[in-house]
């Protein structure tokens, strides 16, 4: 199983374009979920309320496994499906591509809608720069001041990156570390008969 997925840096948007007098405008934006896709689309709307359509895609997910191709009105198949496959062409996960149309008095026809609605997906990606991500997991740690030089030597041996801590009774630590390095990292502690470790996710 992969541990790590492509996806854009940042968001991209207002890459435009027109064609045979519609506006067509291009945005690009990084998710983690369904619901934060759904809100990115509702901020576009109050953006450009005078927008004809919004059509978008996006997909989700480690193996792109959650995905949406959405038309708003336009021939089905004509602006959803053409932005999804740009999303595909990129291998690109945890992203919204979405097009705001400006109706510009000409029919485009399916085939114009097409060409318009996957250049405008095309446009607005390659000014987004693409970023590798790895999958990380959140640990809880639990144990006596003793133990600290030895927990924080293991902590610094995996690179694992230090959320918060607490001193009070026990000391209590928070880290993120490589979902891959995961399991090693915890067997790295089993010597430890007094260290706690509690797994967030």
């Amino acid at each position: 199983m992969s541990h790590s997925y492509l996806t854009i840096f940042k968001k991209i948007g207002d890459v435009s374009f027109k064609e045979r007098g519609s506006k067509f405008i291009g945005f690009a934006i990084p998710v983690n979920d369904e619901e934060e896709a759904k809100e990115e689309v509702k901020e576009l709307w109050k953006l450009h309320p005078d927008a004809t359509h919004i059509c978008y895609a996006y997909r989700l997910g480690l193996e792109g496994e959650i995905y949406r191709a959405n038309d708003d009105g336009e021939p089905s198949g004509s602006a959803g499906l053409p932005i999804y496959n740009q999303i595909l062409s990129k291998g690109l996960t945890n992203v919204l591509v979405a097009s705001v149309r400006y109706y510009g008095g000409t029919k485009l026809g399916v085939p114009g809608l097409v060409k318009a609605y996957k250049q405008s997906a095309r446009m607005v990606l390659d000014e987004a720069k693409i970023v590798k991500k790895h999958l990380t997991v959140k640990l809880g740690f639990e144990f006596s001041y003793e133990d600290q030089g030895a927990v924080m030597r293991i902590v610094e041996r995996f690179n694992a990156e230090v959320l918060n801590s607490g001193f009070a009774e026990n000391c209590t630590l928070q880290v993120q570390i490589l979902k891959q390095q995961a399991d090693e990292f915890e067997a790295a502690f089993e010597p430890l008969y007094n260290v706690k470790i509690i797994r967030d996710n």
